[in-house]
């Protein structure tokens, strides 16, 4: 999506240790007029599939969920990274090993949002190990419910997830690729 690479390149932040900060447009401060954009497209891709709920994992890839979702007219659903007091009965829980914040967290569903009628779409902000979407899949599969896709605002492509998640026939839809970074000049290279 050419839109999106052309903000990521004029606002994105290289850092050291293969982080990309979009906190300015995407995951701290929301354009919306751009993630509006974003959710048209992930309409467009996923036109062909019979989604009926968008599962993503909070924090940072709701805000993507919400306005995808209204381009479906579906639900979102988002596993939590901690157990509150106002989800009762059972859940579906898995650990997901954050790139970002370097650390696992146990992240639950109640089993009241997943069943097996439930076909799926998973967004979410980033993609660079694939472990949040791992949890994800994991949770699907315990629900019953059917993967119709992966939809990731931006991929690292120079880290293995998505080719790890597609090897394993997972669809995955990425709207901007990053083949390279460099946190000394700050160069972003995208794949075409």
């Amino acid at each position: 999506m050419e839109l999106l690479k052309q903000r990521i390149k004029k606002d994105g932040i290289v850092k050291a240790g293969n982080v990309l900060k979009v906190d300015s447009f995407i995951n701290h401060q929301i354009d919306i007029e751009l993630m509006n954009e974003i959710g048209k497209e992930f309409k467009r891709i996923f036109s062909d599939a019979p989604i009926n709920k968008i599962l993503t994992v909070e924090a940072s890839g709701i805000a993507a969920a919400v306005i995808v979702a209204q381009y479906f007219n579906v639900p979102v659903v988002f596993a939590k990274k901690s157990q509150s007091i106002n989800i009762d009965g059972s859940v579906y829980s898995t650990k997901i090993e954050s790139f970002t914040h370097k650390r696992v967290y146990d992240v639950i569903v109640s089993k009241k949002y997943l069943s097996p009628s439930d076909n799926i779409l998973v967004i979410d902000d980033f993609l660079a190990n694939g472990c949040a979407v791992d949890g994800l899949i994991d949770i699907i599969n315990g629900s019953g419910a059917t993967l119709c896709g992966v939809g990731i605002l931006i991929e690292k492509g120079f880290q293995d997830g998505g080719k790890r998640l597609r090897a394993r026939g997972v669809r995955v839809e990425s709207l901007a690729i990053v083949d390279a970074m460099n946190d000394e000049t700050g160069e972003i290279v995208f794949r075409h």
